[in-house]
């Protein structure tokens, strides 16, 4: 209890005394609120790629392509096929029959608002269930397109990365030339990355015959996928694999997941050493303006445990300003940031927001009290082995 009062005593008079060394210590606060924003900001691009990845995801969708394959690009399905999906136990069946869609996924080059340049986007061919597949689908301006002509909706995000993309608008892919006649939202999910339309125009469009890449379909329940899964294995005719759609999408995300946080701990591990190296530097500075102070302190009785632990405090303190300042300004600067990045596996662009969570902050704070120790042990060491009796002569 004793030495806990020392620690306390001591760590009040050095905090009182930061404004006295305001320069060094807005130094190291500053070093460190800059590591924070990077490792915030950057790790908050793989959170916003993961969450336009599976945010939205009904875990009572399901995806059907052909065996073998790890996105619906290598995948081919011919329509005999889907019809025994379709077909198969354990799907939800509406007034129309399953509740089911089979798909059809090109991509397209458009030039992107903010480069000018083409970029890949997602155009998908759906069949008129694939509404009711994904129920959180909405159409926020215009309307659904026409069986039968060409006709397309187009997502949120993609109207919002891509140029020329409103409501009336017409484009020219292929030999085609496309009317824009709606826009939907998706819940901020990747569908909204998309550009949907019959999937028997594209066909046409595309000369792929008769052919489609996936099925989509709504199970009864949540706990249908086993047995659907196992209906489809039975059947000698098909050779497909199975996936819940929210699984899906995450294991597609994992890649650029890992790409961006080796990429993220790198950069902040680097941004790191320099902000300990200010750290220590203030720390060092602050132990040797309160030479005489810290060794009055000794020859009173107060303890080595003490000082080091008062040093080690101070510098936790500036370290915890920098984290909060560092979290707060990657917060305001790059929250719901809206860009878009390529998705490898289907080599098309994926929007998406940045999304700095409260996880990535408590994260960010824990690299800069982390930081705060680190860059305080050496010079509270020193600040308990000064001499006490060649401090007190400089009095």
């Amino acid at each position: 209890m004793h030495a806990l009062s020392q620690i306390l005593a001591i760590t009040l008079v050095n905090i009182r005394s930061m404004p006295q060394r305001r320069g060094s210590s807005l130094v190291a606060i500053t070093g460190i609120a800059g590591v924070v924003v990077v490792f915030v900001s950057v790790l908050s691009i793989a959170q916003g790629f993961r969450a336009a990845m599976t945010t939205a995801g009904d875990p009572r969708t399901a995806i059907v392509m052909r065996a073998g394959t790890e996105a619906e690009m290598s995948s081919v399905l011919m329509r005999a096929n889907t019809q025994l999906v379709k077909d198969a136990p354990g799907i939800a069946r509406g007034a129309d029959g399953p509740v089911a869609s089979a798909e059809l996924f090109v991509i397209v080059n458009h030039p992107k608002r903010s480069t000018g340049l083409d970029a890949n986007v997602p155009l998908r061919g759906v069949e008129p269930a694939a509404f009711d597949v994904r129920p959180q689908l909405k159409i926020v301006e215009g309307r659904r397109f026409e069986p039968g002509r060409n006709e397309i909706i187009v997502g949120k995000a993609a109207a919002g990365q891509f140029a020329d993309l409103g409501v009336g608008q017409t484009v020219r892919w292929g030999e085609n030339v496309w009317t824009i006649v709606g826009m939907f939202e998706a819940g901020g999910s990747i569908s909204e990355s998309e550009i949907w339309c019959d999937a028997r125009v594209l066909q046409g469009a595309y000369r792929r015959g008769d052919s489609f890449q996936s099925v989509y379909v709504q199970l009864e329940r949540e706990d249908s996928l086993d047995a659907f899964r196992a209906a489809l294995a039975a059947d000698p005719r098909l050779n497909v694999m199975v996936e819940r759609e929210t699984d899906y999408l995450a294991a597609q995300s994992v890649v650029l997941q890992t790409i961006i946080r080796t990429i993220g701990f790198v950069i902040a591990g680097l941004m790191a050493v320099g902000a300990i190296f200010g750290s220590i530097n203030t720390m060092y500075n602050a132990v040797a303006s309160r030479t005489r102070e810290i060794a009055t302190l000794r020859a009173l009785g107060f303890g080595a445990v003490s000082i080091v632990s008062s040093v080690m405090a101070e510098s936790t303190v500036l370290a915890l300003v920098g984290g909060v300042l560092g979290g707060l300004l990657a917060w305001a600067g790059f929250d719901g940031y809206q860009t878009s990045t390529m998705n490898f596996q289907s080599f098309s662009q994926v929007a998406f927001a940045f999304r700095v969570t409260p996880a990535l902050l408590i994260q960010g704070l824990a690299c800069a009290l982390i930081m705060g120790l680190i860059g305080g042990i050496l010079p509270a060491i020193r600040a308990a082995r000064l001499p006490i009796v060649d401090a007190l002569r400089e009095l």
